[in-house]
């Protein structure tokens, strides 16, 4: 059993940077794969970006790379999403799931409750 807590959101202005965190209990989860999703109100969630186990690879959706960083922290069982250039379209709560690294929310087991991020232009 893993338990995610998302924290780090919160308000900022256009242009602003956000560093959100993941951190979980639980001692297999260096071994997992983690994503980070969104979601705005009245959209579906979606893929944000993707870190394999060992953080030597990453993916990101379109809308975000070249912006945003995952990054994670083994030893602090941490997992990371830095936010840099922000755009009112990335307003939304922020998730974090595991294990896995694929876009379809649905194939990942285990989620934090998620952290709001607000985008003021």
């Amino acid at each position: 059993q893993v338990q995610l807590v998302e924290s780090g959101g919160g308000l900022v202005q256009a242009g602003g940077s956000l560093r959100l965190s993941c951190a979980a209990s639980g001692r297999t989860f260096s071994t997992y794969n983690v994503g980070w999703f969104r979601q705005a109100p009245g959209k579906e969630r979606e893929f944000v970006a993707s870190i394999i186990w060992n953080g030597r690879s990453t993916a990101y959706a379109d809308s975000v790379k070249g912006r945003f960083t995952i990054s994670r922290d083994n030893a602090k069982n941490t997992v990371y999403l830095q936010m840099n250039s922000l755009k009112p379209e990335d307003t939304a709560v922020y998730y974090c799931a595991a294990p896995g690294i694929a876009t379809n929310p649905r194939e990942y087991r285990y989620w934090g409750q998620g952290t709001q991020v607000t985008v003021s232009s």
